[in-house]
Order: structure tokens, then sequence, then C-alpha cells
């Protein structure tokens, strides 16, 4: 199966802009192409993940990836999907994120000599002559057309900035000038991107006469629509000080029933015939599909031992007596106790299960929180450091699918 297929089949693709040429092209022969990443944080996070696990396909397959890093687009920041405009950012804080990303992305990407290329569009775009890029790029361009670009819609309502305008130009700049250093000849993106990437192949087509191509991909939402990868404490980041291996794990062991099947073809390299044998479980057996692709995207992200890790730690929560060493943790000390006793409400604080003490009582009332499997009976109800801690630790669970082992040092 060519690469074109094979990511067809694992519904990958969203839009294209000419299906045939790009069949063609991406399974019969060798290609350049990009896709960008504009650094607005320290930390990729996981719906970067489906643009990388593309990347990774179509490595694969032997087409070079050029991973554009945006040093200078990062300076405005995309308004796609955005209902304010992005906080600026300095300079220095672009290149510090750039790096984190870089190091990330070489887990799944081979930047070797010949087999990918890293980017920064601050290379070209910081220095730019404004009038000249009026000119040359400006002009090829109808604002008509550009407003009513779905990445603009959402915006308008709310004011879309002049500072944010530049946005798609600089986007379709970006492949202008690839295509000139790399002979790239085609840009990938999430489809939220496909406003962008066609302001892109419509400025080689005017400006140059080339046909290049644009291809989207689907975005990582659950069968609901909603998006992937939020939790009650943010977003989930690839970067193990920001979600920890144990709790990127415990994020995809967790999703919906409906929702396991498409995560294992978007999000692992299983083959589909493993995958299609998977997708005939029924109820409690898909917890079974449910382990596979957390520990398969977890092993991707954090490695195989962080994967057993985490697999490991996410086991002892359902079977008693088995390993809690990688579960979350927080240390107690006995200065944490009052007269012996510490208040659960408390712990829930400490150890961030509550973001304040009232969302704590409100966990509590509701009975959504239970230490060592025994419901917390009430706000008021307290830890003994004598009788609870007798083993040195306790686990916390609030909600069905979140855990915390609170260690007594």
């Amino acid at each position: 199966m060519g690469v074109y297929d094979e990511l067809k089949a694992r519904g990958l693709i969203a839009q294209t802009t000419s299906e045939e040429k790009i069949r063609d092209l991406l399974n019969n022969d060798k290609i350049t192409f990009y896709i960008g990443f504009d650094p607005t944080a320290d930390s990729l996070h996981v719906g970067h993940f489906v643009q990388i696990m593309v990347m990774s396909w179509m490595q694969k397959a032997g087409h070079v990836p050029i991973a554009l890093f945006g040093g200078g687009t990062g300076m405005i920041g995309d308004p796609s999907g955005k209902t304010d405009m992005r906080k600026m950012l300095t300079k220095e804080t672009i290149d510090h994120n750039i790096a984190c990303f870089q190091k990330q992305m070489s887990r799944l990407i081979d930047f070797s000599e010949g087999k990918a290329i890293m980017a920064n569009n601050g290379d070209w775009l910081l220095n730019l002559n404004y009038i000249d890029f009026l000119r040359e790029v400006g002009v090829h361009f109808s604002v008509n057309r550009m407003l009513a670009a779905e990445c603009y819609k959402q915006r308008l309502e709310r004011g879309l900035s002049f500072f944010e305008l530049n946005y798609m130009l600089m986007q379709s700049y970006d492949f202008l000038e690839l295509n000139h250093r790399h002979n790239c000849v085609m840009e990938l993106g999430g489809d939220d991107q496909w406003s962008n990437i066609i302001g892109g192949v419509e400025l080689l087509r005017r400006k140059e006469a080339k046909e290049v191509y644009g291809m989207t991909f689907t975005l990582l939402t659950t069968s609901e629509g909603k998006k992937m990868g939020k939790t009650e404490k943010g977003a989930v980041w690839l970067d193990p000080e920001k979600t920890s291996p144990f709790e990127f794990y415990q994020y995809w062991r967790n999703v919906d029933d409906a929702d396991v099947i498409r995560c294992l073809k978007i999000l692992t390299f299983l083959p589909l015939e493993e995958i299609n044998e998977l997708e005939k479980l029924e109820g409690g057996e898909l917890n079974k599909a449910k382990e596979i692709l957390a520990y398969e995207v977890t092993k991707l992200i954090h490695g195989e031992e962080e994967a057993k890790k985490a697999q490991e730690g996410a086991r002892a929560l359902f079977g008693k007596g088995a390993n809690t060493d990688n579960m979350p943790s927080t240390a107690i000390t006995e200065a944490d106790f009052t007269d012996g006793e510490i208040g659960v409400l408390d712990l829930m604080v400490k150890t961030k299960l509550a973001p304040s003490r009232a969302e704590g009582r409100r966990l509590i009332e509701q009975g959504g929180v239970a230490v060592d499997d025994v419901k917390v009976p009430s706000i008021s109800a307290k830890l003994s450091l004598e009788k609870d801690f007798e083993k040195k630790y306790v686990i916390i669970k609030k909600g069905k699918k979140v855990f915390h082992k609170v260690t007594l040092e």
C-alpha cells in the first residue's frame, strides 16, 4: 500500500488540492514537503502529534520532510480558530520554544543528513523590506477572498487586527521560499490551515506559474467533534515535566469507547489488520484496546521504559498489591499534620487535585473523592498519621479516572 493510501485508510486525510495528482506523487515519487509549527509554548502538545505522525509516515515512504519553525510568524501568531489575538512573544522566548520543539520532534523524525530539514522562517521574514513584500506578494491576494476564509471568520466578529491579517501572506511566502531553497512542492497541515495552505499554492501559481500542492489532515477530535488533548489541568503536553508519562498514559487509557479505534489508526504505527481485529472488541473488552493505545502512544513520545512504568502504575490502580511506584505523587512530612491529623481537603489542594478549597469542597460533597478506595464522607474528614499512614502512603482517587499517591517522608 502506498503512503497516500495508508494515510487515507487511517482516516488522516481531510482535504487535498488535487487528489489524483497527490496520490500519484506520494505513492510513486519522492518529494520534499513541509509542515509549519509556530512556537507559542515551550512544548509541543497532542494536537501537534498528528502532524508529527504524518511527517513520520511520509519520511518512512522516502519523502523528505521540512519542519518549519515559526521564528517569524510566531512574532504575529496565527488567528485560525482563535477568538482573541494571541499574546505577543519576545524573540528570546520564541527561540527557546523552537529549541524545545526540535528536541521533542527528533524522537519521531530522523533529522540526519538528507533525511529531513529543520528550517526557521525568521531567516527570511524578520528582515523583509515591507514595500518590496507588498509589491511582490501582497499584490497577489484579494482582501475580499481573505476575509471570506474560514480562518478569519471567527475573528471578524470580535475584531481582526491588520497585524493578524498579514499572517496568511507570510505563511504563503514561506511556501515560496521553501520552494526556492529546497524544491519543496507540498504543504501539509491540520484542516484548520486549509485557507492558509491554499494561499501558498495560489501564490506559487500566480507568481511563478508553478504547480504545487496542499493537503490537510483531520484534527484530533472525539466522536462528538470536540478537540482532544485537554484535561482539567489544561493541555496534554509532550514534555514530561508538564505532563508526566503516567498522566500521559492515563489520558489515552481513559479515552471514550467510541474514540479508541480512531486514535489507534491515527496515533500509532500498528498495522491496520491488527487494529481491525481490535475493532471487533465490545464492552469491557475494549479496555484491552485502550491499554494498547496508551502503551503505544506513550512509547512513541517517552520511550519504551517510561511506557512500561506508566502501564505498571496504571495497572496498580485496578489490582491490589501491584506496583504504585510510577503513579503521580506528592510527599508530605509530619510537619504537615496538626495533632497527628491532616484534612483531606487540605491534601486535595496540596496535591493540586483541586485548584482551590472551594473546588475541593464541591468534589467531596458530590461524592467524587475516595482515599484508599473508601469514599470521603464529608469536607471535614481527616486522615490520621498513626492509622492512615501506617504503610507510609495513601492513594487519593478523584472521580473515576484520576489517582494520586501521597507519601509520608
